[in-house]
């Protein structure tokens, strides 16, 4: 090789590692942070910049967008979660925004009472919000897709830990979740709940009831008993935590007589068999615990007087009131009112 050809190939590996150099911040570099990136369909790469700024550092989300317009990325008709994880290179972020790869965004849910509640927590983690989402669930047209009225739609909503994408709307939401319910309600579980007497919401309905009147996983079978000992001999459950619902107050610590007499289809002092829907959303070991229930003949249960969160159970009114009158004047004696 002559020293002309020398010469060349020298500019040519220096070139080649100049753009090496230069690149490598794009190419190589990774995020230093995790973020989720969403966007809304008319977004701009300016705005995408400035959200992977706001979310995971400032020089990354410069070095993204320069790799989205160096891309000729049509950005503005993208819609998604994005979610840009440690490491990640600027290069293989804006690949992904560019061809639109969503990120999937992980919906837990467990301990929730009302649908309010629940509905408030799906509109803050989707993109479609509170509102969509309240009046999918008031939609008696859309409940009735399911099987389901604006009182039973909770059903579906089985507590646990789902994913799904940031823009699904709240019917996709519910097809989703409504998969879920046929998949737990198995032959199996449908026949046990027949065996009671029971459709699989109403099971829902008990399951809901026990999980508020005990905080004990390991109490929740007899409870659940209880209360199926109570529906299937005509008996009304008079059940306080229906009372509270009916209020609107879980708060209450002591059911009063005048709180018994409201007049509500929730009320299990007034209305006969079960309330028309779930009172809260109980979980998928509730639920089975109302399915396994271990048989006992018990119709009354107080809560101790020791406030362990345990019961006491009898046979018979007169044991229960002797139970009620101590477990009422440990309530006085630490003034709760």
């Amino acid at each position: 090789m002559n020293k002309k050809s020398k010469w060349i190939v020298g500019i040519i590996a220096a070139l080649v590692l100049i753009a090496v150099a230069c690149a490598s911040p794009y190419l190589f570099t990774g995020a230093p942070a995790e973020g989720l990136i969403k966007m809304r369909k008319g977004s701009t790469i300016e705005s995408i910049r400035d959200s992977i700024q706001a979310h995971v550092e400032v020089n990354y989300g410069e070095r993204v967008a320069t790799m989205l317009s160096l891309m000729g990325a049509n950005v503005e008709a993208r819609e998604g979660a994005f979610r840009i994880t440690q490491g990640m290179s600027p290069f293989t972020a804006a690949r992904y925004i560019k061809n639109g790869a969503q990120s999937g965004v992980r919906f837990t849910f467990n301990n929730v009472r009302t649908l309010d509640e629940w509905t408030q927590r799906w509109g803050e983690t989707f993109m479609a919000g509170t509102d969509a989402m309240r009046q999918a669930l008031t939609d008696s047209a859309l409940c009735a897709k399911y099987g389901k009225t604006p009182q039973t739609i909770a059903c579906l909503l089985m507590p646990d830990t789902y994913e799904f994408y940031w823009n699904i709307t709240p019917e996709k939401m519910l097809d989703r979740m409504h998969d879920y319910y046929d998949e737990f309600w198995t032959s199996e579980r449908k026949a046990k709940a027949q065996r009671l007497g029971l459709t699989p919401d109403e099971v829902a309905t008990v399951a809901s009831i026990v999980e508020e009147e005990t905080v004990k996983a390991d109490e929740r079978g007899k409870v659940a008993r209880l209360y199926l000992n109570r529906y299937q001999q005509g008996m009304r459950l008079q059940a306080d935590p229906t009372v509270k619902f009916a209020i609107g107050d879980f708060s209450i610590k002591r059911i009063t007589v005048a709180m018994t007499q409201l007049q509500s289809p929730y009320n299990t002092y007034r209305v006969n068999g079960l309330p028309p829907g779930p009172i809260r959303l109980p979980e998928k070991s509730t639920i089975d615990a109302v399915l396994n229930a271990p048989q006992h003949d018990y119709l009354y249960m107080c809560a101790r007087p020791d406030f362990s969160g345990y019961h006491d159970f009898t046979r018979d009114y007169a044991s229960h009131l002797d139970n009620a009158h101590r477990y009422q004047a440990a309530l006085n004696s630490r003034g709760i009112k």
